[in-house]
């Protein structure tokens, strides 16, 4: 067994429970730092595996990695993405309004401000602040992980996505100030430019694409390691709610579900806009939209 990895997918799984680790660790009957030691890899015997399944209320094969990861909370899911991009040489994105780990500081700095406004206004203050807080960590740290390793990354964007991120701004999904929805409509417009300067320049190890005809009913991710390739479809997008956002994200190894979703991806490669031409489209988006 790989535990490194056991432990990886422990951690994922606790954030998807909501569970502290406290409760985990004492309903288990051991110490929470022997719950945070399984969670760095260390050997964990196939009982404590089978009673942490049960509590969790997950398959003991998905501790194992075996068959298909589901997150139904945004933060377990970014978790567990994190883990599997630290092993991706390649990614392969498509849809959404934008690729997160080329994102610009203006990005970052207003779904700082989207989040934390929201969770102080919450009526659960704490729980709210604590969750926005971790999420913003675990984007701030799946970037400098990105920073560090460049992975090679091509990125399809919809052009319809895009042009309702002009529209509504960064986090949509929550209600906060007039100022700061302000702010976050015109780190929206940062973010198009800068997609724009990409497409153009394209840099080593970066290809964007302009989805412009039909979306994917679901935004996925292909991820390439060197020894094996995942496959993370999601319907929460980096700046959803931490709390509250509905649906379930998938993560799977099984090779028949990567390779269908790459030949899909590859598919709509071929007929989406690129370099120049996209970036025009963008400026055109930029334009049509403009901020009177």
């Amino acid at each position: 067994m790989r535990f490194a990895d056991i432990g990886q997918q422990l951690r994922a799984y606790r954030l998807e429970s909501g569970l502290r680790a406290e409760e985990i660790a004492a309903r288990l009957g051991v110490s929470r730092a022997a719950l945070y030691r399984y969670e760095k890899g260390e050997v964990i015997k196939l009982d404590t595996i089978r009673r942490l399944a049960e509590l969790l209320q997950i398959s003991p094969l998905s501790l194992l990695g075996i068959g298909v990861e589901y997150f139904s909370r945004p933060l377990a899911l970014q978790e567990r993405l994190r883990q599997v991009e630290e092993g991706a040489d390649q990614i392969l994105q498509l849809g959404g309004p934008l690729c997160y780990l080329v994102t610009t500081d203006a990005h970052d700095g207003a779904l700082a401000e989207a989040f934390t406004e929201a969770a102080d206004a919450s009526p659960e203050r704490l729980a709210a602040r604590a969750a926005a807080d971790q999420a913003l960590g675990l984007l701030a740290a799946r970037k400098r992980l990105y920073q560090s390793r460049r992975p090679s990354i091509i990125a399809m964007i919809g052009e319809t996505s895009l042009r309702a991120l002009l529209a509504e701004g960064v986090a949509p999904g929550l209600s906060v100030s007039d100022r700061t929805r302000n702010r976050c409509r015109l780190a929206a417009r940062s973010e198009a430019e800068n997609i724009a300067n990409l497409m153009e320049s394209v840099p080593m190890g970066l290809q964007l694409g302009l989805l412009t005809g039909p979306e994917p009913s679901g935004d996925f991710i292909v991820l390439r390691g060197r020894e094996r390739a995942h496959l993370c479809a999601t319907p929460f997008r980096p700046d959803a709610p931490p709390i509250g956002s509905l649906g379930v994200g998938t993560i799977t190894a099984a090779d028949e579900a990567v390779a269908i979703h790459q030949r899909v991806a590859e598919s709509a490669w071929r007929d989406v806009l690129k370099g120049a031409e996209a970036a025009a489209r963008v400026r055109l988006l930029l334009a049509e939209t403009a901020i009177h």
